[in-house]
């Protein structure tokens, strides 16, 4: 026996999703994604290191944050007409806006997935090669090793449109890029 689904999950069109239909879909789960042209629901629920750790990646870097970049947790960037992912905490250099939805890919300068095992492939693979091709100056991919988190980070090679690693953290995360960055990591988990 087959459940039919609701009406809402259909796609508008042959061609499946656009960007801007996820802003009409009010049914939808909280963390839904749209990836070529497919959505992709946060149905899982997510393990508390993942919650706290993204809570304090993202008040450390808003407060490591020179005048003119902005940093917002969960929010979705549109890649192309197609394609709105919600990174884990992004760096923006768009004002704020209390009615914003989703962030122009021009405006963006860093994207954190932080790897969960629900996303994990899409974290790893899907995700930072769409981001590079989008021209996403900067990716970073946290990996929880034993209850601690390690940031791979890339910096995004325009002749390629690829991400090249720029250096693995475990303890301290030191960075001039997007901004003069110091990260004790060993605070942003219990």
């Amino acid at each position: 026996m087959t459940a039919e689904l609701p009406e809402w999950m259909y796609p508008p069109r042959p061609s499946g999703w656009e960007a801007d239909d996820l802003d009409h879909l009010t049914q939808a789960p909280r963390h839904t994604e749209l990836i070529d042209g497919a959505l992709i629901f946060m149905m899982s629920p997510q393990r508390s290191w993942h919650t706290r750790l993204v809570k304090k990646l993202t008040l450390t870097l808003e407060q490591a944050a020179p005048e003119g970049f902005e940093v917002e947790g969960e929010m979705t960037v549109r890649l192309d007409k197609r394609s709105r992912p919600e990174p884990d905490v992004l760096v923006t250099t768009a004002p704020y806006d209390p009615d914003r939805t989703w962030y122009a890919v021009e405006d963006v300068v860093l994207v954190v997935e932080v790897v969960s095992e629900e996303s994990a492939d899409r974290d790893r693979a899907l995700k930072p090669f769409k981001y590079a091709q989008a021209g996403i100056p900067h990716f970073w991919r946290v990996e929880d090793e034993a209850g601690s988190p390690t940031v791979h980070t890339y910096e995004l090679d325009t002749m390629t449109s690829t991400y090249v690693p720029t250096g693995i953290h475990r303890d301290r995360l030191k960075s001039a890029v997007p901004f003069a960055l110091d990260i004790d990591l060993t605070n942003l988990v219990p």
